[in-house]
């Protein structure tokens, strides 16, 4: 932990409940590493105190803070400026402070494409399937429409939902080629896919053994397919466990909370950021 004298500067994360959060255990340790007089706090804040609370954050000079589960929609209205990003995603994960007030952006997208960067994978000739259609969902499409994939088809089994997320993104600021369909559609999918992304919360701790896809459905995707699973606990999920086992390319939601971590701590520090302790310090975490 970073040394607290009079002069340290606040961050945090506000979310309700907020006591499983691992941002702290990050950014803690890039504060650290860094040297820089700051240290980063979990608040929970419940939904009828959000207005109060962040009226009370500027009011002690909060630096900025980071948003989780139920705020990132909630928050929107209290910011004086939201990044495009943030506006097409329809969240906000990421706050600071700015003369005119609370300025927002969303970096989830920038951590969920920074471990599809690099390579020469041709995303324009790529088709990726997101399994479900809530709000993490979101951030995967805004950041598979910046890399430019040439289709994005979204899976899950609500139908009133999947069309409303369909509608959602007719005015966004980047092409978007987006169709929904059903779960039962995934085995007319699959064997076109190059990129297979889990957004439920299937797998997730503690219901660990549990996949989204049989493994029968799985390899059906083509050689060199991705499977991207957006949970990190545990490592790797049952979805990763057979992706792997059917000679597909795995990764998993570490890295993705990691790099958000890093952007959002970048923006409130205005300077790089020692990503490599980050993940180090979450991986030693998630070892126990």
């Amino acid at each position: 932990m970073p040394t607290i004298t009079g002069t340290t500067q606040l961050l945090g994360v506000i979310g309700y409940p907020v006591k499983h959060s691992l941002s702290p255990v990050m950014h803690n340790a890039a504060i650290t590493d860094m040297g820089v007089d700051f240290v980063y706090l979990p608040w929970p804040v419940a939904p009828s105190d959000l207005p109060t609370a962040i009226a009370g954050f500027a009011a002690i000079g909060v630096r900025g803070f980071s948003i989780t589960i139920p705020h990132k929609q909630a928050i929107m209205p209290l910011l004086s400026e939201i990044s495009p990003v943030a506006q097409a995603v329809g969240a906000v994960n990421t706050v600071w402070r700015t003369p005119t007030g609370w300025a927002g952006t969303n970096t989830d997208v920038e951590g969920f494409l920074a471990p599809l960067k690099g390579g020469d994978r041709p995303w324009h000739q790529t088709l990726a399937v997101i399994l479900g259609c809530g709000g993490a969902a979101r951030a995967v499409v805004a950041g598979l429409a910046q890399l430019g994939c040439a289709k994005i088809c979204v899976v899950g089994r609500n139908l009133d939902k999947l069309q409303a997320f369909q509608t959602s993104w007719q005015d966004s600021p980047w092409p978007v080629n987006l169709s929904v369909h059903d779960w039962s559609e995934l085995p007319q999918l699959l064997p076109q896919a190059g990129l297979l992304v889990n957004s439920t919360p299937v797998g997730m701790s503690p219901d660990v053994g549990h996949s989204p896809v049989t493994p029968d459905l799985l390899a059906t995707l083509p050689q060199g397919a991705i499977a991207y699973d957006l949970i990190y606990t545990p490592s790797p999920t049952e979805f990763l466990r057979q992706a792997q086992a059917v000679g597909l390319l795995a990764i998993d939601g570490s890295e993705m909370l990691v790099q958000q971590g890093a952007a959002a701590l970048q923006i409130w520090l205005d300077r790089p950021v020692p990503i490599d302790i980050m993940g180090q310090a979450l991986r030693q975490h998630l070892r126990g």
